[in-house]
């Protein structure tokens, strides 16, 4: 069984995608926005989207969810932990050794729990 897709919600889809985009400025992915309400970020084994509700309610993040990318190298998990706060992220755990992997947690625009591992 493969993950299909995950999508988080966003109360401001202009400053979301302005987020991502940056965000996966340099990890090879085509953007689409099928709707006004949702944009995804595809590649190779790889959907990711952000939304606003189909229900047309506020966007809220879940407690206890959390989106993980695997995102190359330990340089890698730095930059783009670095990248998500300056784009307007906060942070969640500096990039660290957590078990088995190097990772870095973040919140995007929305507040959405992100972690960007080896």
């Amino acid at each position: 069984m493969k993950m299909n897709y995950v999508v988080v919600g966003t109360n401001d889809m202009a400053a979301a995608k302005a987020f991502y985009d940056a965000l996966f400025a340099n990890a090879g992915l085509q953007t689409m926005s099928p709707s006004d309400r949702m944009t995804y970020w595809l590649g190779e084994d790889f959907a990711f989207a952000v939304a606003k509700p189909f229900d047309e309610k506020p966007a809220t993040n879940g407690n206890g969810t959390m989106v993980g990318f695997c995102v190359g190298t330990r340089d890698d998990v730095d930059r783009m932990h670095a990248l998500a706060l300056e784009l307007g992220g906060t942070s969640e755990g500096a990039p660290n050794q957590r078990g088995p992997k190097f990772s870095a947690y973040v919140r995007d625009l929305d507040g959405n729990k992100l972690c960007l591992s080896d």
